[in-house]
Protein backbone atom coordinates (compact mmCIF):
# COMPACT_ATOMS: atom_id res chain seq x y z
CA UNK A 1 0.00 0.00 0.00
CA UNK A 2 3.12 2.25 0.54
CA UNK A 3 4.29 1.89 -2.54
CA UNK A 4 1.16 2.50 -4.10
CA UNK A 5 0.49 5.75 -2.42
CA UNK A 6 3.90 6.40 -3.22
CA UNK A 7 3.40 5.75 -6.74
CA UNK A 8 0.35 7.94 -6.74
CA UNK A 9 1.91 10.91 -5.25
CA UNK A 10 4.40 10.43 -7.88
CA UNK A 11 2.07 10.75 -10.35
CA UNK A 12 0.16 13.48 -9.02
CA UNK A 13 3.01 16.00 -9.01
CA UNK A 14 4.11 14.97 -12.31
CA UNK A 15 0.53 16.07 -13.04
CA UNK A 16 0.76 19.50 -11.35
CA UNK A 17 4.24 20.11 -13.35
CA UNK A 18 3.04 19.80 -16.35
CA UNK A 19 -0.36 21.71 -15.71
CA UNK A 20 1.82 24.23 -14.43
CA UNK A 21 4.05 24.59 -16.96
CA UNK A 22 1.15 25.12 -19.96
CA UNK A 23 -0.25 27.47 -17.95
CA UNK A 24 2.98 29.65 -18.11
CA UNK A 25 3.15 29.20 -21.77
CA UNK A 26 -0.24 30.50 -22.08
CA UNK A 27 0.09 33.45 -19.79
CA UNK A 28 3.38 34.26 -22.07
CA UNK A 29 1.42 34.03 -25.13
CA UNK A 30 -1.18 36.24 -24.31
CA UNK A 31 1.62 38.92 -22.57
CA UNK A 32 4.02 38.53 -25.43
CA UNK A 33 1.80 38.81 -28.32
CA UNK A 34 2.59 41.67 -29.70
CA UNK A 35 6.22 40.82 -30.20
CA UNK A 36 5.57 37.48 -32.27
CA UNK A 37 5.78 34.72 -29.33
CA UNK A 38 7.73 31.88 -31.17
CA UNK A 39 8.02 29.22 -28.54
CA UNK A 40 8.94 28.83 -24.68
CA UNK A 41 11.22 26.52 -22.67
CA UNK A 42 11.58 25.42 -19.59
CA UNK A 43 14.63 23.84 -17.65
CA UNK A 44 15.39 23.34 -13.84
CA UNK A 45 18.72 24.61 -12.95
CA UNK A 46 20.70 24.22 -9.23
CA UNK A 47 20.54 28.01 -9.28
CA UNK A 48 16.94 28.33 -10.33
CA UNK A 49 14.33 27.75 -13.35
CA UNK A 50 15.46 28.88 -16.78
CA UNK A 51 12.39 29.94 -19.11
CA UNK A 52 13.71 30.76 -22.76
CA UNK A 53 11.77 32.62 -24.81
CA UNK A 54 11.33 32.78 -28.50
CA UNK A 55 9.95 36.51 -29.67
CA UNK A 56 10.52 37.76 -33.52
CA UNK A 57 10.91 41.05 -31.86
CA UNK A 58 12.81 40.83 -28.88
CA UNK A 59 12.89 44.48 -27.84
CA UNK A 60 9.49 44.65 -27.14
CA UNK A 61 9.50 41.76 -24.36
CA UNK A 62 12.82 43.13 -22.54
CA UNK A 63 11.35 46.90 -22.64
CA UNK A 64 13.14 50.11 -22.26
CA UNK A 65 15.59 49.38 -20.01
CA UNK A 66 14.47 45.89 -19.66
CA UNK A 67 11.67 47.10 -17.23
CA UNK A 68 9.10 45.03 -18.89
CA UNK A 69 11.04 41.79 -18.59
CA UNK A 70 11.40 42.50 -15.23
CA UNK A 71 7.69 42.85 -14.83
CA UNK A 72 7.45 39.74 -16.34
CA UNK A 73 9.59 37.74 -14.12
CA UNK A 74 8.15 38.79 -11.44
CA UNK A 75 4.85 37.76 -11.99
CA UNK A 76 6.02 34.33 -12.97
CA UNK A 77 7.71 34.09 -9.32
CA UNK A 78 4.28 35.30 -8.13
CA UNK A 79 1.36 33.69 -10.28
CA UNK A 80 2.89 29.90 -11.06
CA UNK A 81 5.51 29.93 -7.85
CA UNK A 82 9.02 28.74 -9.65
CA UNK A 83 11.83 29.13 -7.79
CA UNK A 84 14.11 32.29 -8.63
CA UNK A 85 13.26 32.08 -12.45
CA UNK A 86 15.44 33.71 -15.44
CA UNK A 87 13.71 34.68 -18.67
CA UNK A 88 15.90 34.51 -21.34
CA UNK A 89 14.81 36.24 -24.88
CA UNK A 90 15.86 35.09 -27.99
CA UNK A 91 14.95 36.29 -31.23
CA UNK A 92 13.54 34.15 -33.70
CA UNK A 93 16.06 33.56 -37.23
CA UNK A 94 13.36 32.74 -39.87
CA UNK A 95 9.76 33.43 -38.41
CA UNK A 96 8.19 31.87 -41.85
CA UNK A 97 10.09 28.77 -40.39
CA UNK A 98 8.00 28.72 -37.00
CA UNK A 99 5.10 28.08 -36.94
CA UNK A 100 3.84 29.40 -33.81
CA UNK A 101 4.38 32.47 -35.50
CA UNK A 102 3.06 31.56 -38.86
CA UNK A 103 -0.50 30.49 -36.66
CA UNK A 104 -0.44 34.20 -35.30
CA UNK A 105 -0.23 36.23 -38.11
CA UNK A 106 -2.81 33.65 -40.10
CA UNK A 107 -5.52 34.30 -36.86
CA UNK A 108 -4.81 37.95 -37.04
CA UNK A 109 -5.38 38.10 -41.16
CA UNK A 110 -8.69 36.50 -40.25
CA UNK A 111 -9.81 38.68 -37.85
CA UNK A 112 -8.39 41.94 -40.35
CA UNK A 113 -11.05 40.20 -42.49
CA UNK A 114 -8.41 38.23 -45.00
CA UNK A 115 -10.73 35.63 -46.80
CA UNK A 116 -10.18 31.88 -45.72
CA UNK A 117 -9.25 30.72 -48.89
CA UNK A 118 -6.53 33.90 -49.26
CA UNK A 119 -5.28 33.79 -46.29
CA UNK A 120 -4.05 29.84 -46.24
CA UNK A 121 -2.76 29.79 -49.26
CA UNK A 122 -0.32 33.30 -48.78
CA UNK A 123 0.85 31.60 -45.61
CA UNK A 124 1.19 28.53 -47.42
CA UNK A 125 3.55 30.56 -50.12
CA UNK A 126 5.26 32.28 -48.17
CA UNK A 127 6.21 29.02 -45.72
CA UNK A 128 7.32 27.02 -48.74
CA UNK A 129 9.21 30.64 -50.02
CA UNK A 130 11.67 30.65 -47.10
CA UNK A 131 12.65 26.54 -47.79
CA UNK A 132 10.36 24.86 -45.92
CA UNK A 133 10.34 20.56 -46.93
CA UNK A 134 6.20 20.60 -46.38
CA UNK A 135 3.34 22.65 -44.44
CA UNK A 136 -0.44 21.97 -43.83
CA UNK A 137 -2.43 24.90 -42.81
CA UNK A 138 -5.80 23.69 -41.19
CA UNK A 139 -9.06 26.17 -41.08
CA UNK A 140 -11.73 25.23 -38.51
CA UNK A 141 -14.93 27.03 -38.03
CA UNK A 142 -17.67 28.75 -38.84
CA UNK A 143 -15.91 30.23 -42.23
CA UNK A 144 -18.85 30.82 -45.04
CA UNK A 145 -22.23 30.28 -42.90
CA UNK A 146 -23.49 28.97 -39.42
CA UNK A 147 -22.38 24.89 -40.14
CA UNK A 148 -18.63 24.21 -38.95
CA UNK A 149 -16.09 23.49 -41.76
CA UNK A 150 -12.57 22.55 -41.83
CA UNK A 151 -10.22 23.65 -44.77
CA UNK A 152 -6.61 21.81 -45.53
CA UNK A 153 -3.99 24.12 -47.31
CA UNK A 154 -0.69 21.78 -47.68
CA UNK A 155 2.39 22.12 -49.84
CA UNK A 156 5.73 19.61 -50.05
CA UNK A 157 6.38 16.79 -48.12
CA UNK A 158 4.25 16.11 -45.02
CA UNK A 159 4.47 13.26 -42.11
CA UNK A 160 1.78 12.43 -40.24
CA UNK A 161 3.05 9.58 -37.72
CA UNK A 162 6.30 8.38 -36.70
CA UNK A 163 9.83 9.49 -35.55
CA UNK A 164 10.34 12.17 -38.17
CA UNK A 165 6.90 13.85 -37.51
CA UNK A 166 8.43 14.17 -33.57
CA UNK A 167 11.76 14.77 -35.16
CA UNK A 168 10.89 17.42 -37.86
CA UNK A 169 7.51 18.86 -37.41
CA UNK A 170 6.92 22.16 -35.95
CA UNK A 171 3.32 22.53 -34.24
CA UNK A 172 1.70 25.83 -34.09
CA UNK A 173 -1.74 26.77 -32.84
CA UNK A 174 -3.69 30.47 -32.64
CA UNK A 175 -7.22 31.26 -32.36
CA UNK A 176 -8.91 34.07 -34.83
CA UNK A 177 -12.40 35.72 -32.76
CA UNK A 178 -14.87 36.48 -35.24
CA UNK A 179 -18.35 37.68 -34.91
CA UNK A 180 -19.98 34.28 -36.34
CA UNK A 181 -17.62 32.45 -33.48
CA UNK A 182 -14.07 31.76 -32.70
CA UNK A 183 -11.53 29.97 -36.14
CA UNK A 184 -8.99 27.64 -34.74
CA UNK A 185 -5.84 27.80 -37.02
CA UNK A 186 -3.17 24.96 -37.01
CA UNK A 187 -0.02 25.22 -39.14
CA UNK A 188 2.45 22.20 -39.04
CA UNK A 189 5.93 22.95 -40.77
CA UNK A 190 8.78 20.24 -42.01
CA UNK A 191 12.32 21.92 -40.92
CA UNK A 192 13.98 22.35 -43.97
CA UNK A 193 16.96 20.23 -42.15
CA UNK A 194 14.84 17.27 -42.33
CA UNK A 195 16.74 13.98 -43.03
CA UNK A 196 13.65 11.49 -43.89
CA UNK A 197 15.14 7.48 -43.93
CA UNK A 198 14.24 7.10 -47.29
CA UNK A 199 17.01 9.66 -48.46
CA UNK A 200 20.18 8.34 -49.03
CA UNK A 201 23.40 10.29 -49.99
CA UNK A 202 25.83 8.67 -52.09
CA UNK A 203 29.00 10.29 -51.38
CA UNK A 204 32.10 10.59 -54.07
CA UNK A 205 35.65 8.66 -53.43
CA UNK A 206 38.24 10.77 -51.49
CA UNK A 207 41.85 11.22 -53.73
CA UNK A 208 44.06 9.00 -51.68
CA UNK A 209 40.77 6.23 -51.92
CA UNK A 210 40.80 6.57 -55.72
CA UNK A 211 44.83 6.39 -55.34
CA UNK A 212 45.22 3.10 -53.41
CA UNK A 213 42.49 1.34 -55.77
CA UNK A 214 44.46 2.73 -59.15
CA UNK A 215 47.65 0.82 -57.13
CA UNK A 216 45.89 -2.07 -56.42
CA UNK A 217 44.23 -2.92 -59.83
CA UNK A 218 47.86 -2.13 -61.25
CA UNK A 219 49.09 -4.72 -58.97
CA UNK A 220 46.27 -6.85 -60.10
CA UNK A 221 47.06 -6.72 -63.70
CA UNK A 222 50.94 -7.41 -63.48
CA UNK A 223 50.27 -10.30 -61.75
CA UNK A 224 48.32 -11.42 -63.83
CA UNK A 225 50.29 -10.70 -66.83
CA UNK A 226 53.00 -12.94 -65.17
CA UNK A 227 50.74 -16.09 -64.65
CA UNK A 228 50.16 -15.64 -68.23
CA UNK A 229 53.68 -15.70 -69.12
CA UNK A 230 54.35 -18.19 -67.04
CA UNK A 231 51.10 -20.69 -68.59
CA UNK A 232 52.84 -20.14 -72.07
CA UNK A 233 56.23 -21.49 -71.15
CA UNK A 234 55.16 -24.51 -69.67
CA UNK A 235 53.35 -27.37 -72.06
CA UNK A 236 50.30 -28.74 -71.77
CA UNK A 237 49.90 -31.75 -69.47
CA UNK A 238 46.45 -33.42 -69.64
CA UNK A 239 45.79 -33.94 -65.64
CA UNK A 240 42.96 -36.18 -64.64
CA UNK A 241 40.82 -35.41 -61.62
CA UNK A 242 40.94 -36.72 -58.47
CA UNK A 243 39.06 -37.18 -55.36
CA UNK A 244 39.53 -34.28 -52.98
CA UNK A 245 43.51 -34.83 -50.63
CA UNK A 246 44.74 -37.12 -53.53
CA UNK A 247 47.72 -36.08 -56.17
CA UNK A 248 46.34 -35.77 -59.78
CA UNK A 249 47.81 -37.99 -62.04
CA UNK A 250 49.27 -37.72 -65.58
CA UNK A 251 46.59 -38.40 -68.37
CA UNK A 252 48.03 -41.63 -70.84
CA UNK A 253 48.88 -40.03 -73.92
CA UNK A 254 46.88 -41.16 -77.05
CA UNK A 255 47.41 -44.14 -79.52
CA UNK A 256 48.28 -43.93 -82.91
CA UNK A 257 45.66 -43.43 -85.58
CA UNK A 258 46.72 -47.61 -86.39
CA UNK A 259 47.27 -49.18 -83.43
CA UNK A 260 43.32 -47.57 -81.94
CA UNK A 261 42.35 -49.11 -85.23
CA UNK A 262 43.92 -52.71 -84.31
CA UNK A 263 42.83 -52.67 -80.69
CA UNK A 264 39.18 -51.48 -81.04
CA UNK A 265 36.92 -54.19 -81.19
CA UNK A 266 34.93 -55.59 -84.67
CA UNK A 267 32.11 -53.86 -85.24
CA UNK A 268 29.00 -56.22 -85.67
CA UNK A 269 27.42 -56.40 -89.39
CA UNK A 270 23.97 -57.17 -90.59
CA UNK A 271 23.33 -59.78 -93.05
CA UNK A 272 22.79 -56.67 -95.60
CA UNK A 273 25.96 -55.02 -94.70
CA UNK A 274 27.47 -58.61 -95.69
CA UNK A 275 25.80 -58.81 -98.91
CA UNK A 276 26.79 -55.14 -100.12
CA UNK A 277 30.28 -55.80 -99.35
CA UNK A 278 30.62 -59.25 -101.05
CA UNK A 279 29.03 -57.32 -104.45
CA UNK A 280 31.57 -54.49 -104.02
CA UNK A 281 34.57 -56.97 -103.39
CA UNK A 282 33.49 -59.02 -106.79
CA UNK A 283 33.30 -55.80 -108.91
CA UNK A 284 36.37 -54.52 -107.78
CA UNK A 285 38.29 -57.85 -108.71
CA UNK A 286 36.84 -57.53 -112.46
CA UNK A 287 38.20 -54.45 -112.48
CA UNK A 288 41.24 -56.10 -111.80
CA UNK A 289 42.72 -53.90 -109.05
CA UNK A 290 44.47 -55.67 -105.85
CA UNK A 291 42.41 -54.49 -103.12
CA UNK A 292 42.09 -56.07 -99.98
CA UNK A 293 38.58 -55.80 -98.64
CA UNK A 294 37.42 -57.90 -96.23
CA UNK A 295 34.26 -59.83 -97.14
CA UNK A 296 33.90 -61.58 -94.17
CA UNK A 297 30.69 -60.50 -92.11
CA UNK A 298 28.01 -61.70 -90.07
CA UNK A 299 26.78 -61.48 -86.60
CA UNK A 300 29.38 -62.18 -84.46
CA UNK A 301 28.57 -63.16 -80.97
Amino acid sequence: MAREAKVERKDKRIIVENVRRVLLKEYLMSETRRAGFGGLDIQRTPMGTRVSLLAERPGLVIGRKGSAIKSLTEAVERQFKFDNPQIEVQEVESPALNAQIMAEKLSNALERGWHFRRAGHSTVRRIMEAGAKGCLVVIAGKLTGQRHRREKFKAGHIKYCGEPRHLWMDLGFAVAKLKPGVIGVTVEIMSPRARLPDEVEVKQPSAEYVAAAEAAAAEAAARASESASVVEATPEVPIVATAEGEEPEEAEPLLPLDEADDTAKKVKKGKVATKRLKKVAKEVKELGVDVDVGAEGGDET
